[in-house]
């Protein structure tokens, strides 16, 4: 078995069982298709011939010197050991279709790469080398049949020097890596990001997940170069959000489709791509935490949830909630209960300082919840007996946890040790949304019928700060009546 078929041995089978991709010599037709016509001989030789050398001056990521001292720092964490963190590699969404490639969080975090089949390996001696797979040449048929790598399929990928040059390290060829694997030391492998790659080295699951641990605890503070492109994130967002107001009679035509296909072009026009599938959810809808069809209508006299985040292009997401009135301002019921949601998170937020613990803004947010669920006489207890964490029942109405970390990923640093994150304390530099909700569905039979099926979340991304907390999506009003102005504004 050669090395680049190990490699990438994980990568989906064709409709004919070839490998798509998962061989250095593509003469032998892997990334093909059953339904692709013949290529004779002449045809394959005469494709070779008459190409000129194109290469390209690369500046240097802004992203790389940030990447040497992470790959630094977390070479100091496992003195003397090997660590290997994969890129992954196409995922199929059906028969012989992948989805839009991304990368692992963490190989990128500590390589700036976003390339597919990429290995990032840092040895003992804390030297690093970037194992990837660089644009084909002309001397094999993989840069005009290959249909996941080939050029004239999928586009030029960028040389190893190219590589190197952007982002400040050693690139070799993916080729190499099996060998590079094959040595005596001590090797933490970032598991279940690529089977090929799992395979090369026998897991220790103790280790493994020691490196796993590390590399999400690594991420919880962001560094300044980080905060920039989560602000840029927030921005890209708003003017996302601003554009499917502005489009409110095709909203009211087409439904909550038409919001999640108008963010998405922002998202792609000015980000990578969304950080998350939007979720649109109109009316009871709203009442779905993760609600992602988004297949309803908009109706006015309602409300609509808005939960959307971009993702810009080094990777960085937002993640926002509003929920505006569908004819522009809110009844009074609907104001009275946003009111109680907004104050409730601006109780959360202002909870957010360092050295707090993670848990105060959902407590300082839950409090005022659990108060006004009390005083509209929904509890069947007292607030204070309904916040002990032994009853809770509150909980019924708000469902979900206030805050999480934010970053490349939107549940950034998700195996990070409990003590460094959901039972930790808040430091400067770390990234958290709040977002608390009241959720009355649409069956529930202990409310009063004129609350069934109302949602209400807001959610903004909060900057712990030396002095306290920074709002980084504060450009989207929040309050009922800068709401009703932002529509109306919109809406023309």
């Amino acid at each position: 078995m050669s090395e680049l078929k190990d490699v990438a041995a994980d990568q989906p089978t064709s409709q004919s069982g070839s490998q798509s991709g998962s061989q250095s010599d593509s003469q032998s037709g892997s990334g093909t298709q059953s339904h692709d016509p013949a290529v004779p001989p002449a045809y394959a030789a005469f494709m070779r011939t008459g190409w000129a050398e194109v290469g390209s001056d690369v500046e240097q990521h802004p992203v790389a010197p940030y990447a040497a001292a992470r790959r630094a720092d977390l070479a100091a964490r496992f003195p003397g050991e090997r660590l290997v963190l994969p890129a992954g590699t196409f995922k199929m969404r059906s028969n012989d279709t992948d989805y839009r490639f991304r990368p692992d969080t963490a190989h990128t975090y500590f390589s700036g790469n976003q390339t597919t089949d990429a290995v990032l390996v840092i040895e003992p001696d804390t030297s690093a080398v970037l194992y990837a797979r660089p644009r084909s040449s002309r001397d094999t048929d993989e840069f005009f049949r290959d249909r996941q790598y080939g050029a004239l399929w999928a586009g030029k990928r960028p040389s190893l020097a190219e590589m190197s040059s952007s982002l400040g390290i050693e690139v070799r060829h993916v080729d190499r890596l099996t060998g590079a694997l094959a040595g005596s030391a001590t090797t933490r492998v970032h598991r279940g990001v690529s089977g090929a790659v799992d395979r090369l080295v026998e897991a220790d699951p103790t280790r493994d997940a020691e490196l796993a641990r590390v590399v999400s605890e690594m991420r919880l503070v962001k560094d300044a170069w980080e905060v920039e492109q989560l602000q840029q994130a927030c921005d890209i967002t708003t003017l996302g959000f601003e554009d499917s107001v502005r489009e409110w009679d095709r909203v009211l035509e087409f439904g909550e489709r038409w919001i999640e296909g108008t963010f998405f072009r922002r998202a792609r026009a000015m980000g990578n791509d969304i950080g998350y599938d939007s979720i649109v959810g109109g009316g009871s809808h709203a009442t779905t935490l993760h609600w992602i069809e988004n297949s309803g209508p908009v109706t006015p006299g309602e409300l609509l949830l808005l939960d959307m985040g971009v993702e810009n292009t080094n990777l960085y997401t937002a993640d926002v909630t509003r929920t505006i009135p569908v004819s522009g301002t809110y009844t009074p019921l609907q104001r009275e209960l946003y009111s109680l949601v907004l104050d409730a998170q601006q109780a959360g937020i202002d909870a957010v300082r360092p050295g707090a613990a993670f848990q105060a803004p959902h407590l300082a947010a839950m409090s005022v919840l659990a108060h006004g669920l009390d005083g509209m006489g929904l509890l069947p207890v007292p607030a204070e007996e309904a916040l002990d964490p032994n009853s809770k029942v509150y909980a019924r109405w708000t469902l979900h946890g206030t805050s999480h970390m934010l970053g490349m990923d939107v549940h950034d640093c998700a195996q990070a040790a409990p003590e460094s994150y959901a039972r930790g304390d808040l430091t400067e530099g770390m990234v958290l949304t709040v977002e608390p909700g009241l959720y009355f569905q649409n069956d529930d039979l202990l409310v009063p019928q004129e609350l069934r099926g109302v949602g209400i979340r807001i959610e903004d991304d909060v900057l712990v700060t030396a002095e306290g907390a920074a709002n980084l999506s504060v450009a989207l009003p929040r309050s009922p009546e800068a709401v009703e102005e932002w529509m109306a504004q919109l809406r023309g």
